[in-house]
């Protein structure tokens, strides 16, 4: 298959373009600078174009001659009208006016038109308009996704390792609980529902087979890194009056909207989808990549690459 994939070079985006290689689909990924793909660069049947996505009229050429269109635009933060909603909307108007009746979208857990959060009301606009959309549709809403190259348990592994010995790690939102998945089980979804047609017209929730709250979830990366601190949870007030002053840091590590949808439990009782495999455990992976010996192995690779 001829597949175009929105958002293509993220994190999701790599993993879903390493199977679809495999699987020996061919795959275009537009992005604003192409330098910003360059780890797709090596992969032979992946076409990387810089393109404006949010043009529709760019985004309809980049439709015409595909066979399926998968759509993992998606924000934490900012415009989510523009990013979720409108974007959605672009996409699927492209996909009908080029003849495309294959599309894939990537929700997420806890997407609500009623839920405490933007991010969570705009993800759910994006499914309706999807459902509505009267094309072969498939929906994927995960948990948090986890694995190399993650900005979740590796950006609290890098915290950790900046803390002081002994200094304490304040953590906003100790108790939030979520359901990790792994992003190749993710990825393993979306390749195998590509043209598996009792998935269309569905929606599947992505969840690993545990449960853990975010402290439970630090307090492990610290041990993987022998680097073990007391993790004090902060209130609620705290964490409000911490995201009302970090939203206007750059990289805007925790806002009030990301509060709010931290208030809900991110946690499925829907089993992995049989036709995509078995989910991986959270613990038969992470080592693997944040393990003190995993990190070890790195800075020899990198050293022998410096020729030391």
């Amino acid at each position: 298959m001829n597949i175009l994939i929105l958002g293509g070079s993220g994190f999701v985006g790599r993993a879903i373009c390493n199977k679809l290689v495999t699987a020996g689909h061919s795959i275009t990924v537009p992005t604003r600078k192409r330098d910003n793909a360059r780890a797709l660069f090596p992969l032979p049947s992946v076409t990387v174009v810089e393109a404006n996505v949010y043009d529709a009229a760019a985004l309809l050429q980049l439709t015409h001659g595909k066979d399926a269109v998968i759509n993992l635009v998606g924000i934490l933060n900012g415009n989510f009208e523009r990013a979720h909603v409108t974007f959605t909307e672009n996409a699927i108007a492209a996909c009908k006016t080029a003849g495309v009746s294959r599309f894939l979208h990537m929700s997420a857990l806890g997407a609500s038109e009623s839920g405490p959060s933007a991010y969570q009301k705009s993800k759910a606009k994006a499914d309706a308009i999807v459902r509505a959309s009267g094309l072969d549709f498939t929906i994927f809403a995960p948990s948090v996704i986890f694995g190399r190259g993650d900005s979740f348990l590796t950006k609290f592994a890098s915290m950790v390792g900046f803390l002081p010995p002994l200094f304490p790690m304040m953590l906003p939102g100790a108790g939030a609980r979520f359901q990790p998945v792994w992003v190749d089980d993710v990825a393993r979804a979306f390749v195998a529902s590509l043209a598996d047609e009792s998935t269309y017209g569905q929606r599947f929730e992505l969840v690993g087979p545990k449960v853990y709250t975010l402290k439970e979830l630090v307090a492990y990366v610290m041990t993987l890194a022998d680097n073990k601190h007391t993790i004090i949870g902060l209130p609620g007030f705290a964490t409000s009056i911490l995201a009302s002053v970090l939203q206007y840091v750059p990289t805007q590590p925790l806002t009030p909207d990301n509060v709010k949808s931290m208030s809900v439990d991110n946690v499925s009782a829907a089993p992995f989808p049989k036709f995509a495999g078995k989910a991986a455990a959270l613990e038969d992976v992470v080592p693997g990549y944040l393990g003190r010996a995993a990190i070890i192995d790195e800075f020899a690779v990198a050293r022998e690459k410096a020729g030391h």
